[in-house]
């Protein structure tokens, strides 16, 4: 089991770091370089989230992300002290609507459930719980000819 603990302080600037730990912890695991895209955009969106819109004290506030991986499932944990608020319960938009007839936001929220298999919300001990899993199937390294170093082809 390989695990990893982020924690970003609330302030934008920390979503380089977040980027680049999420880019080392998938590489150590040997995921395919477009998950670890699509996992950076999804933290990326509910990090910008919970900065943009959760806090209201103008404070310092911190939100940690902890990364599990065993057995090609990934385990994400997002915790925050911010203002209650439930991203899962938010509807999918319509994304067949004209960009100008659609209300504004849920695209992000969208973005988490396309790439995570599952996703759940808790409010516990005055903070925000978002708990996510997907199964990711490292990639099998190639040698310098070409041969995955699989005999079953």
């Amino acid at each position: 089991m390989d695990q990893m603990l982020v924690i970003l302080k609330n302030d934008l600037a920390e979503l380089d770091r977040l980027a680049e730990a999420t880019e080392q912890f998938g590489s150590r695991n040997d995921w395919p370089v477009k998950v670890v895209y699509r996992l950076n955009l999804s933290l990326d969106e509910l990090v910008t989230n919970v900065i943009s819109y959760g806090y209201e004290d103008g404070a310092e506030h911190r939100i940690s992300i902890h990364f599990s991986y065993h057995e090609d499932h990934l385990t994400l944990v997002m915790q925050d002290d911010a203002r209650p608020f439930n991203p899962i319960a938010r509807p999918d938009p319509d994304i067949t609507q004209p960009l100008e007839e659609r209300g504004q936001g849920g695209l992000g929220i969208f973005l988490v459930r396309q790439t995570m298999d599952t996703t759940e919300y808790e409010r516990r001990d005055g903070r925000n719980v978002l708990t996510m899993h997907k199964k990711i199937q490292r990639e099998v390294p190639q040698s310098a000819d070409g041969d995955t170093g699989n005999k079953n082809r």
